[in-house]
């Protein structure tokens, strides 16, 4: 029998294991149930798919999105993987060649989703076959709590029950406390080992911009940081999605929307466009990206607030899955942190559920208003202690300015009060600032003693400090969606106190910076230093990647990432045998495109 490490080397071309991937195989193997966090782009799928090779029988993975199985299949062909996938796009006889293919044990691996493993003619099937082992990806999708409920992955703890001797790994990238024991419940995995790795995805940047222009800032971050990358841009509704993607292009970016409102075909086309072509940006709800395996995704960008902290790190870890350098950007402004409130008030939940989407809505708030470490406070919230601050978040590079706002609030809380908290934001700020309005007129609420006494705050100073006090939980907003600010318990403190109050600490308005921004080179390649021969070299051999992938109808990176073919363009290797010292080589691909990828390095060097 082959060891786990021959297999790493000699079909995915990698020397070393790493986080926990060996205690995790050699678990596996041995028939024990396992349950890993593991963050995005750190090897989670290694863990099962070298076991399904050394076992006897099929490894069975069970995936929530049908869309990305094609690709996910194709990777593994690459790599000389008997490997298939079953789902609704699958003819009648494509699928009966499948079936056949698994019950004659031909199969190393099959991919599908759980509506399909839950149906009586897939146990049937299932029933006699062999199988190595069952990996449910994705196993956050488990949890009520979470940000990717799916009520199917509840019923899959019957897989302990139907096959108790068939091992199983539960698999995630995102999962706090609650979810993790929800999982283990759900799963029926109390016996399981528990494998729990840094969340820290030290390659990503994290940014969050209060919104000024929202749109001119995106433009900014973009020109100056991603000219030519591909990316992610997250919007809250459908209507910014097709807004965005459309202003995009007519600024000159390729950039196509994905939400629920289009069609499945143009969902899907527009996806595997993102996914085999270099440089395409995605506008998107929240409805796309789960899974998505594209490693040279640069950036991710937020136009409005996540409803927490796991929906964010799962969103942001779409970045730079193959630990090049990449960014998670995000601006996000006072109607944000209002819709956030409301969002959670005005739903149909139970009052236990509210409160604790509440406390997530919170520490969403509370990590954007941060004047710390991000990194720190987003790695604490998964019960994750980081030492000394990161130095690649915005507060680390450029630290924010406090300021004692203890007066402002006052004036803020004193206004909502004598306005008899009726009424939003906007509203209040125009009398703080004493702006003439024949609304105000008619209410008499330009006689009021807080009529024009925050005249020395612009209204975007004012909108900060409105933003602020929320998520500080000095006001709450109504519960009938009108945005109407109220009075919490700790502002009627502030207010009340006859002693001086202990002072209100604020985060000053983060001005654009006027610095120009150092010239990136675009591309995964660049951000690693390349001497410009080099550089020169790695867009040549992307570009016989991209040839390939083209005839083969296959995602670039499921040839070689980005990664290989920088070490390509630095090793520059001349012989067969020197192809398997690059990382990411095995000995299929070397017999594949050893000698493709040879010839183009050796006209390279004749040529220049």
């Amino acid at each position: 029998m082959q060891s786990p490490r021959h297999i790493l080397k000699s079909v995915f071309g990698y020397d070393d294991f790493r986080h926990h991937q060996a205690e995790i195989i050699d678990a596996l193997i041995k028939g024990q149930d396992v349950l890993t966090l593991m963050p995005t782009g750190g090897g989670k799928s290694i863990c099962y798919q070298i076991p399904a090779l050394l076992r006897c029988g099929t490894g069975i993975v069970i995936s929530p999105l049908i869309a990305l199985m094609q690709d996910q299949v194709d990777a593994m062909r690459q790599l000389g993987v008997r490997a298939a996938f079953l789902n609704s796009t699958r003819l009648p006889g494509e699928q009966r060649a499948i079936e056949q293919d698994l019950l004659a044990g031909e199969l190393d691996l099959l991919y599908m989703a759980p509506e399909r493993l839950l149906n009586s003619h897939m146990l049937d099937l299932l029933d006699r076959s062999q199988l190595a082992l069952f990996a449910i990806d994705e196993a956050h999708c488990v949890s009520q709590w979470g940000h990717d409920f799916r009520k199917e992955y509840q019923q899959l703890s019957m897989l302990h029950e139907r096959y108790p001797k068939v091992p199983r790994i539960a698999l995630t990238a995102t999962a706090d406390q609650r979810t993790r024991d929800e999982i283990i419940t759900q799963l029926a995995l109390q016996k399981a080992r528990v494998f729990i790795n840094s969340f820290d995805r030290p390659n990503i940047h994290y940014a969050i911009a209060e919104s000024g222009n929202s749109r001119d800032a995106l433009w900014s971050f973009l020109t100056q940081n991603h000219a030519g990358d591909a990316g992610i841009v997250y919007c809250l509704s459908r209507k910014g999605v097709d807004a965005i993607a459309q202003w995009l292009n007519d600024k000159g970016r390729v950039a196509l929307p994905y939400h629920a409102g289009l069609t499945q075909d143009e969902r899907q086309r527009n996806q595997q466009r993102f996914l085999r072509e270099d440089g395409l940006i995605i506008v998107a709800t929240i409805a796309f990206g789960m899974g998505i395996d594209k490693p040279d995704v640069r950036f991710v960008a937020h136009m409005n607030l996540p409803k927490n902290i796991e929906a964010y790190y799962q969103e942001t870890g779409r970045a730079g899955r193959d630990g090049l350098p990449a960014n998670a950007w995000m601006s996000y402004g006072l109607k944000d942190v209002i819709n956030l409130r409301l969002f959670t008030e005005n739903s149909d939940a139970e009052e236990q559920f509210k409160r604790v989407m509440h406390q997530k809505t919170d520490a969403m708030l509370g990590l954007c208003e941060l004047t710390g470490c991000r990194r720190q406070a987003l790695l604490a919230y998964f019960d994750e202690a980081l030492e000394q601050p990161c130095g690649n978040c915005d507060n680390c590079v450029s630290p924010p300015e406090t300021w004692d706002a203890t007066i402002a609030t006052q004036k803020a809380l004193s206004c909502v009060y004598r306005t008899g908290e009726r009424f939003g934001a906007q509203y209040l700020i125009h009398v703080l600032t004493g702006k003439e309005d024949e609304r105000i007129q008619r209410n008499g609420h330009d006689q009021l003693s807080t009529w024009n006494i925050g005249s020395e705050h612009s209204g975007a100073e004012w909108r900060g400090i409105f933003r602020q006090l929320i998520a500080h939980a000095y006001l709450a907003t109504d519960a009938e969606g009108y945005g109407v600010l109220k009075l919490t318990s700790k502002a009627w403190g502030l207010l009340k106190r006859s002693e001086p109050p202990q002072p209100v600490m604020l985060r000053k308005l983060r001005k654009p910076s006027k610095e120009k921004a150092k010239k990136k080179k675009s591309g995964a390649a660049g951000q690693q230093d390349l001497s410009v021969q080099d550089q020169s070299l790695f867009e040549a051999l992307r570009a016989l990647r991209s040839q390939l992938a083209r005839e083969q109808n296959v995602p670039p990176y499921v040839i070689f990432p980005d990664r290989t073919l920088v070490e390509m363009a630095i090793v520059r290797p001349v012989t067969l045998a020197q192809m398997l010292d690059i990382s990411g080589i095995g000995e299929v691909k070397r017999a594949r495109y050893g000698e493709i990828f040879l010839a183009g390095i050796c006209q390279f060097g004749s040529s220049s």
